[in-house]
């Protein structure tokens, strides 16, 4: 049995499409937008929808030769945690996905790269914001003294790849942004194998 026969694929994707109909600013604040929008549903009702305008960001998980990748320990005001994290940051006005990845790479870690290629995407927070999150490999790396940003206090956390995936399992690892990248990359890794590491 194929996969399509356990949907209703008859269905197509554009019939589950909303139609904004109006939409109010109701927030402009330093890193976000928020906004109420009155939509039309796909049976011509009408509902609304508040969603938050972000102007996404890039991670990157960068891999030494011998098998350790560079993370980080940052607290994160809203949940008053720390987290193990990937090196990441939203993408400044004007700025490539790619050249947010290099300079988030460097300011938060110290770390610079020789390589870099992009292993995938995805959408952390679909039910209330429009946020595209671009996941990168680096490699050929070297460690300089960290840029940090004056309201940022990182401390770099280096660990077998292997190990942050197996921590993801443990419950270790539970920023969601952190999960995603490692999986985007340790498959990207296993794809194009720029060196062979315990993976």
């Amino acid at each position: 049995m194929k996969d399509n026969d356990l949907t209703d694929s008859k269905k197509n994707s554009s019939q589950l499409a909303e139609k904004k109909l109006a939409s109010t600013n109701v927030f402009n604040g330093v890193l976000l937008n928020v906004f109420t929008d009155k939509v039309e549903l796909p049976d011509k009702s009408t509902s609304t929808r508040e969603w938050i305008k972000h102007p996404g960001a890039s991670a990157v998980v960068p891999v030494f030769e011998d098998g350790t990748i560079m993370l980080l320990k940052q607290f994160r005001y809203p949940p008053k945690k720390t987290f193990i994290e990937v090196p990441a940051g939203k993408i400044d006005a004007g700025e490539s996905a790619l050249s947010t990845a290099e300079r988030e790479l460097f300011e938060e870690s110290g770390v610079t790269c020789e390589h870099i290629e992009k292993a995938g995407s995805f959408y952390p927070a679909i039910g209330y914001a429009d946020e595209i999150i671009h996941v990168y490999v680096a490699w050929g790396l070297t460690v300089k003294e960290k840029n940090e940003d004056d309201d940022e206090f990182v401390i770099n956390h280096r660990i077998s790849f292997k190990k942050a995936i197996e921590m993801i399992g443990t419950g270790e690892i539970d920023d969601g942004k952190t999960i995603s990248s490692l999986i985007h990359a340790s498959m990207w890794w296993k794809r194009n194998c720029p060196f062979e590491i315990d993976l």
